[in-house]
């Protein structure tokens, strides 16, 4: 979809009733602000995180990535694939710095403004606090400016709901925009592979796979019956994605339930050295999204699928928020001590913080957990 919004378009997007929804995401934050600050570390490949052997990569920069290094990604693995990685620890307090003078910047446009984390938001610029009218507009607007407050760049996508405004800011990452208008979505999804699809992780896309099911236009084949019958309550999500519709509106004061994250094994693990390494990794990539959405709480709950795929839990609340990572730690390592040994091996753990009182209370996601597969 090319970049510019006629007047004729825009005023079919009003005339129709429908929103416009812009969803801006911050290139490679973390790293990206660690370059901006070290000219030494510009134009090479660099992680944010811990670079000892249990060490997870937080974010990468796109030199590193060229390599395959990702998010959530074990160091060892990070450095096994690109040798002339540089790790450099995570500064929260300047990333939430930034992150300030990026919603700052939203906020001078629109009121409704849904922050995901730091780094990302949903804008809902129907009604723009300056009266531009052009969604496409305004984000390119709000693009230019976080670039000359910031020194860094932001991509966007510009659509008529959620769904499509999120996969459109990725379709031209780094510093792009994708413009999805009204009449073009259900084609827009129809291309696209089902993994792009926010929810679907890697075993969702295998199990798709074993279905025929690879692409949206696989998926838009299906019935809403035969998707109950694979997807349980995740198909009317599926069937509604796959032709392009979403009707959540952009909310400004969502509070946020939990933060947390699970990961399902390539083999299934029962001896208590796999499960506590297992467990130091997930706190390790949980607690990153902790920090990210600013998030704090009083609740941590462990989670165990077994191999016959009954699941167990076993949740410590508090009378206050868990202080930091190492508390966060504590309490994950006991519960799963106290669950040891497993009755039978496992396929999949989880950490979850809730009982949440967010730093800002109106972080949101719109979802309960961050699925680490």
């Amino acid at each position: 979809m090319d970049e510019q919004a006629t007047a004729e378009e825009e005023q079919e997007g009003e005339a129709a009733g429908l929103r416009k929804i812009i969803h801006v995401d911050m290139d490679a934050f973390f790293a990206s602000v660690e370059q901006r600050d070290n000219p030494e570390l510009q134009g090479r490949p660099v992680a944010v995180g811990g670079s000892s052997g249990r060490g997870v990569v937080a974010a990468a920069s796109y030199e590193a990535r060229k390599f395959g290094v990702r998010s959530a990604m074990p160091s060892v693995t990070a450095k096994r694939l690109c040798p002339d990685l540089i790790f450099v620890k995570s500064r929260f307090d300047a990333y939430r710095e930034v992150s300030q003078q990026i919603r700052a910047i939203f906020r001078h446009h629109t009121e409704l403004v849904e922050p995901l984390s730091l780094d990302e938001a949903y804008l809902d610029v129907t009604e723009d606090r300056l009266g531009i009218g052009s969604a496409t507009r305004i984000a390119q607007m709000i693009r230019q400016e976080i670039k000359a407050k910031t020194r860094l760049t932001a991509s966007a996508g510009v659509s008529y709901n959620k769904f499509l405004a999120k996969l459109a800011s990725d379709q031209n990452k780094p510093d792009g925009i994708c413009v999805i208008r009204p009449g073009q979505g259900a084609d827009f999804v129809q291309s696209l592979p089902v993994r792009r699809f926010h929810g679907v992780g890697p075993k969702g896309a295998e199990k798709m796979a074993r279905l025929g099911i690879e692409t949206g236009a696989d998926l838009a084949g299906k019935d809403i019956a035969f998707l109950r019958a694979n997807f349980g309550s995740f198909a009317d999500y599926l069937y509604r994605a796959a032709r392009g519709i979403d009707l959540r509106p952009v909310r400004s004061n969502r509070i946020r339930k939990s933060v947390g994250g699970e990961r399902t094994f390539s083999e299934d693990i029962s001896s208590g050295p796999a499960l506590r390494e297992t467990l130091e990794n997930i706190v390790d990539i949980v607690w990153e999204r902790i920090e990210r959405a600013e998030a704090k709480g009083r609740t941590v709950t462990l989670k165990m699928k077994y191999t016959d795929f009954q699941i167990m839990t076993r949740a410590k609340s508090l009378s206050e928020n868990v202080r930091d990572k190492a508390h966060f730690a504590q309490i994950g390592r006991a519960l799963l001590e106290e669950s040891l040994p497993l009755p039978l091996p496992i396929r999949l753990m989880g950490l979850t913080l809730s009982n949440l009182e967010g730093v800002e209370k109106k972080v949101v996601r719109d979802e309960a957990q961050l699925r680490l597969l």
